[in-house]
């Protein structure tokens, strides 16, 4: 990368300790400046100084300010003196990472060996990137087996039925004296009694799952 590149340090402490002594703060933007000038890298300016701000989540003033520099052509490169300055979140580090991509600036953190600016830094963010990937679609399929696992346990999932017992017993006496399941819905909606969730409209399925989860609470 050539010597006028433009870059934008971003630092941030994360206690209130570290932010009042400011020690925490000094030390990376020293080390932005000096890997600026080693590098021969125009520091455009260190911003962010999200003083005892959490790492938790992307949406720190400071941050978003830098973000919005780089995506608006301002600078080439965000720089931070450690990753963790940047996000712990595996995840939220590759939405910085794929915004860089997408926007086509580049990301520096001195101390992890992240330099998008090189082949060797690209392949370690490629390698972030798919891991975050992986765990998000690993999430996921843990989720879908356990509910698989749920429902072949006979678990009714879903939010529980709240609807008055009373009303569970005139259901179930209009369809025992021969209603079909259309006719009780129509009776429901005709007198504007509310579904189990406050819904407005009753249906031939909410009957039913109405008198199955009767049913099933009998056999319990």
């Amino acid at each position: 990368m050539s010597t006028d590149t433009r870059v934008i340090g971003y630092v941030r402490v994360s206690t209130d300790e570290q932010a009042t002594s400011g020690a925490g703060l000094a030390a990376q933007r020293k080390a932005i400046r000096d890997e600026a000038d080693r590098r021969g890298w125009d520091l455009v300016q260190v911003v962010g100084e999200d003083a005892g701000a959490s790492s938790a989540t992307l949406e720190r003033a400071g941050l978003q300010g830098a973000l919005e520099h780089l995506d608006r052509g301002e600078a080439e490169v965000l720089v931070v003196a450690k990753l963790d300055r940047l996000s712990r979140s595996v995840a939220q580090g590759a939405q910085v990472m794929d915004r860089a991509k997408r926007k086509g600036w580049s990301l520096v953190a001195l101390d992890f060996g992240l330099d998008t600016t090189t082949p060797a830094g690209e392949m370690v963010a490629n390698v972030i990137l798919s891991t975050a990937q992986y765990e998000r679609r690993l999430i996921g399929q843990r989720t879908k087996d356990a509910l698989a696992e749920k429902r072949r346990q006979g678990v009714v999932l879903g939010r529980p039925q709240v609807l008055d017992d009373a009303l569970v017993e005139r259901i179930a006496a209009m369809r025992a004296s021969g209603a079909s399941l259309r006719t009780v819905a129509a009776t429901l909606n005709d007198e504007d009694v509310p579904t189990a969730h406050g819904g407005a409209k009753w249906h031939a399925s909410t009957v039913k799952a109405v008198l199955e989860r009767r049913e099933a609470a009998s056999c319990s």
